[in-house]
């Protein structure tokens, strides 16, 4: 049996990619054949894995959560502001409730789009990323964000590429395997004509 590490879904035969959610599926052992580490290396590039994935990465990215309650908050305090606008009674009440409305809505969608483009390169890095063995650095939780009473984790982890040393950082609201603990080896994949793109393979 493979679980796709992404959702959950079971399979019973090995597949490159979750038909569910588009990510990539760890590599099972051969059977009867001992290994002496159990830390599988990624598929070789190009990996079949869904653009759209991009959007499973950001509905569990804490910051993208955040932009989104801002655009929700600028959205509603924008409706409220200009219906007091138009009122003309309230004018002096509507204004400071659109400019209000305005800037969480402008705030709110500057932070989604980031997020957002950070997610699409995350999903580039993992089709066509090169591996590289690297190490997690620390592996916290960060008890000052709260989304959906969860709080997120942020994993921090160093890797070699083109003779410099690099540090990448990646944060999810996921529970996260065992093997993921400070010290461990942990794949990296990163685009090699800009290392700073960069991602632990599997992502959590």
């Amino acid at each position: 049996m493979i679980t796709c590490p992404w959702c959950g879904t079971n399979y019973v035969e090995f597949q490159s990619n979750c038909g569910k959610c588009g990510g990539p599926l760890p590599i099972p052992p051969q059977p009867g054949v001992a290994r002496e580490e159990p830390l599988l290396a990624p598929p070789p590039a190009p990996r079949p894995i869904a653009d759209s994935f991009a959007w499973k990465l950001v509905f569990s990215d804490g910051w993208f959560i955040v932009g989104m309650v801002f655009a929700i908050l600028g959205g509603t305090f924008s409706c409220v502001g200009l219906s007091l606008l138009l009122a003309v009674v309230t004018i002096l009440v509507g204004i400071p409730f659109a400019l209000l409305g305005f800037a969480f809505l402008v705030g709110g969608g500057a932070v989604i789009f980031w997020r957002y483009q950070k997610a699409r390169t995350t999903v580039r890095v993992l089709q066509v990323g090169q591996a590289v063995r690297g190490e997690i650095v620390s592996v916290e939780q960060n008890y000052n964000v709260r989304v959906n009473q969860r709080h997120p984790w942020q994993i921090v982890y160093r890797f070699q590429a083109n003779g410099q040393g690099y540090q990448g950082q990646v944060s999810t609201l996921n529970a996260l395997d065992n093997a993921i603990q400070a010290g461990n080896a942990v794949y990296v994949l990163y685009l090699p004509d800009a290392p700073e793109n960069n991602a632990i393979y599997p992502h959590p």
